[in-house]
């Protein structure tokens, strides 16, 4: 037993702690605080704190737990609100109201609640399984079937295995080695600092689908990578983390408020359990984990939250799920970090970090990935985190560091964000190193003309932006007819295509085949206006009244979206032989 010399915010020194090891989680004081040693000299321990050490006073004890921080991992996980530490928000509420009291401990998982287990029927009697074998499943939402895996360093052979209802804690299979019986439950405990092991990384070739189309069609993320969302204060991070929650189709979805506003985080708690997923019908959080550590919670949970999130994340992989994490946002657990690294006066690194701050983000983004599991099947982790750099300016260390790191760039622009353009995802700055990676799949799922047209509608874009500078200083009506069109079609494509209303039934959500078709339909309607405005007036091209109907095309379903379209085709034919019958 410990006995504490000094408390500094988060940070406590403890004495007389030979035999302790580096990251073991240490209970504080009277009230038994959770903490973490993070620094050894000789007998003295350096503790972060992950509870509110006001009060703490020296002399008090600091017991050794001898194990690492760690998850809780097994049924129940899912449609769960946990803290930075995986401590279950919802049943902490029924103990200690609505502020988490000082040293409380609840399990993080139900150990009472029975779960109807099926065995492998694969699986033989005296058959050797090796760790991350499936023993059998749970099905603990009507979408979610919660395989029961081989905890990792343990293999043998199997002597016992039983179906039944058992809760988490009860034994359901045994296995034999070298004459020692282990005892296996549906629970398993995982150290959140170390990655999960796997049998190997495997190509990135199939893309995350957003329902956003600036994402979607220009700058996609696939399953397994990784996407950096930097912007400053207003410019929507927040926003497209929680669409990218509710709508992208990975199979699991672990969503971490790390350092964010209450009121934010309330609305994710409020709203998520009233949305439904777009392809089950059911609770969009029938597959969801909630980890909420708000700006008012004790820092140095903070930092823990991220690794709490990844190691989940890691555990639904294994079982050979696609998972998406949104980490909103690292900023804040790289304050937490510098916090922390500035109490145990290390020397500070660019800005006030810790010198290892490039290494954490490292650590952080590469335990995403597609794998090869140890059960066999393949699974994902997609890692998308937002940045929230002082003022914008991305220059700062986490910004540059993650940039270094991730390989879509989604740049949020404070400029369309204040003229109400939503996503403020700027189509000049952003970047996907994904594209090349993903031809096949485009080729394979929507078809050829998809990469041709998207490389079409991006040089209408850029060409646009750079005529706009000119327009600015001589006018459009100084401007060559095909260079005006080229002007509206740019405009078309803003305003009738990159703009999506989260808030719109419809439009939030558009799948990949509507996105193909909006986009082939505009680029049309483009091919038919500048050879027209070799014949008569652009003017007239930029005046029709079918442009009206284009811009509905957000509005429409997706069940009555090829007929429009079709008819839609039709009637701009229609409209532009009028015109040129007129002239």
């Amino acid at each position: 037993m410990g006995i504490i010399e000094k408390v500094s915010g988060p940070i406590v020194v403890a004495n007389n702690m030979l035999g302790a090891k580096m990251y073991d989680v240490v209970k504080v004081g009277e009230n038994k605080l959770i903490g973490e040693i993070i620094q050894l000299n000789q007998d003295k321990a350096i503790i972060q704190v992950y509870e509110d050490t006001s009060g703490l006073k020296p002399g008090e004890p600091t017991i050794s737990t001898e194990l690492p921080l760690s998850v809780n991992l097994g049924p129940g996980l899912i449609a769960n609100i946990y803290d930075g530490i995986q401590r279950p928000l919802e049943a902490i509420k029924k103990v200690s109201g609505d502020f988490i009291s000082k040293g409380i401990i609840i399990n993080s998982l139900d150990e009472r609640k029975k779960w109807e287990f099926i065995a492998n029927k694969n699986l033989k009697l005296n058959s050797q399984v090796n760790e991350g074998n499936i023993l059998g499943y749970v099905q603990e939402t009507e979408i979610i079937r919660h395989y029961i895996l081989v905890p990792q360093n343990i293999s043998g052979k199997l002597i016992e295995l039983k179906s039944g209802k058992f809760n988490i804690t009860q034994t359901i299979a045994v296995l034999k080695n070298n004459n020692k019986k282990i005892e296996i439950q549906m629970m398993q405990i995982r150290p959140v600092r170390k990655p999960a092991k796997y049998n190997g990384k495997l190509s990135i070739n199939e893309q995350l689908i957003t329902g956003q189309r600036v994402i979607d069609t220009f700058f996609p993320i696939a399953k397994g990578g990784t996407a950096a969302v930097p912007g400053a204060f207003g410019t929507g991070k927040t926003v497209i983390q929680h669409q990218l929650a509710k709508w992208s189709d990975a199979q699991i979805i672990i969503y971490i408020g790390c350092g964010e506003r209450g009121n934010e985080m309330t609305e994710v708690l409020t709203e998520f359990p009233e949305l439904k997923d777009p392809k089950s019908g059911k609770p969009l959080m029938d597959r969801t984990i909630l980890i909420a550590n708000t700006s008012n919670m004790p820092v140095a949970a903070r930092e823990a939250s991220i690794y709490t999130g990844i190691t989940i994340a890691e555990y639904f992989r294994d079982m050979g799920y696609d998972v998406a994490v949104m980490a909103d946002s690292t900023s804040r657990w790289a304050e937490a970090m510098r916090e922390v690294s500035s109490r145990l006066e290390e020397m500070p690194g660019e800005e006030g970090y810790p010198a290892y701050l490039a290494k954490r983000l490292a650590e952080f983004y590469e335990r995403g990935g597609k794998v090869n599991a140890l059960s066999n099947k393949q699974g994902s982790v997609t890692i998308i985190g937002a940045v929230s750099p002082p003022g914008g300016d991305i220059s700062e260390p986490v910004s540059q560091g993650t940039l270094r790191l991730t390989k879509t760039f989604w740049a949020l622009d404070a400029t369309l964000a204040s003229s109400r353009h939503f996503p403020s995802i700027n189509w000049l700055n952003s970047y996907s190193l994904y594209q090349d990676q993903l031809k096949q799949w485009y080729v394979e799922n929507i078809g050829e003309k998809f990469i041709e047209n998207r490389t079409r509608a991006m040089q209408i874009l850029q060409t646009e932006s750079e005529l706009r500078n000119i327009v600015q200083l001589v006018g459009a009506d100084a401007l060559p007819d095909h260079e005006r069109i080229v002007l509206d079609i740019g405009k078309i494509i803003r305003e009738n295509f990159l703009f999506q209303n989260a808030y719109d039934e419809i439009d939030t959500f558009s799948s990949m085949k509507k996105q193909f078709l909006m986009l082939d339909v505009i680029l049309y309607f483009n091919d038919l206006a500048q050879k027209t405005a070799k014949q008569i007036s652009a003017d007239k091209i930029i005046g029709m009244k079918i442009k009206q109907n284009i811009a509905k095309m957000r509005e429409i379903k997706d069940s009555e979206f090829n007929n429009y379209v079709e008819n839609l085709k039709k009637d701009i034919k229609i409209s532009f032989d009028d015109l040129i019958k007129n002239i």
